[in-house]
């Protein structure tokens, strides 16, 4: 999986981009720092990573440098590695200055041949800039009696095997056999409205989570696994309110 960045490329050459399409622009951009993002596990992650340092590029060409400081001091720190990100940025106002379109959105799409195509969707730097300060003038926090009681703000997704994930595990450890009944449940933004469009984009960490919760030997993983594969070894479902009937505080391990 620590390839999977090389693999959308393949072994081709990235010439120089002629038009204005975007997502050749972005995988041009990436490519220079595959080595860097191989340390992201999944690919929705490394484009994520990538479409940020692409959009503060922007910002640091419009806003004066203080402000510019004042925003990148804000990123919570988790595990971003801020020295790939400064390169990004900085490669990105030297060498892709002329193009400033803020990208908002990607999808990664089954192409002919099982090989994948990547579509983002961008928006005119107005617009995104008036959008961005309305995020910034709304109230950062929420009161918590504006929720009901024990109301989760998450939705979630349930998926469960079908005939071929359950053949393949079967095939692995015939003395311990599982069947349609078990499941994995992910919580959600609740505020995610179009499953089809989410699952394009996050089924190979939902591929990947699942094999490694039944299997650690990603060796023995099913290879070149794709969006047509997914909804063929599984069903997903959504539930869009979630209760927590416990009076124990939810945790989250690191």
């Amino acid at each position: 999986m620590s390839n999977k960045v090389i693999d959308l490329f393949g072994n081709k050459k990235v010439v120089p981009n002629t038009g204005v399409k975007y997502s050749e622009l972005l995988e041009q951009f990436i490519y220079p720092f595959m080595d860097d993002l191989k340390v992201f596990i999944y690919q929705e992650d490394i484009f994520d990573f990538a479409i940020n340092a692409w959009n503060f590029g922007n910002l640091k060409t419009i806003i004066p440098l203080e402000e510019f400081d004042k925003i990148t001091k804000d990123i919570p720190k988790m595990d971003i590695d801020f020295a790939v990100l400064n390169r990004m940025i900085d490669y990105k106002t030297e060498k892709f200055k002329e193009y400033e379109k803020f990208i908002v959105d990607f999808e990664i799409e089954e192409g002919y041949g099982g090989d994948s195509i990547l579509s983002v969707v961008t928006e005119e730097r107005e617009s995104y800039l008036s959008n961005l300060l309305d995020e910034i003038d709304e109230p950062l926090s929420f009161l918590e009696e504006d929720f009901e009681e024990n109301y989760i703000n998450r939705s979630a997704i349930i998926v469960k095997p079908k005939q071929p994930f359950i053949d393949w595990h079967n095939n692995l450890y015939p003395n311990k056999k599982m069947d349609e009944i078990d499941i994995d449940i992910y919580l959600i933004d609740g505020d995610i409205t179009d499953l089809e469009k989410f699952l394009k984009k996050k089924f190979d960490k939902l591929f990947t989570m699942v094999l490694y919760d039944w299997h650690t030997n990603k060796k023995e993983w099913p290879q070149k696994r794709n969006y047509k594969m997914f909804k063929q070894w599984f069903r997903v479902e959504i539930s869009e309110t979630i209760y927590d009937l416990e009076k124990k505080p939810v945790l989250k391990s690191d």
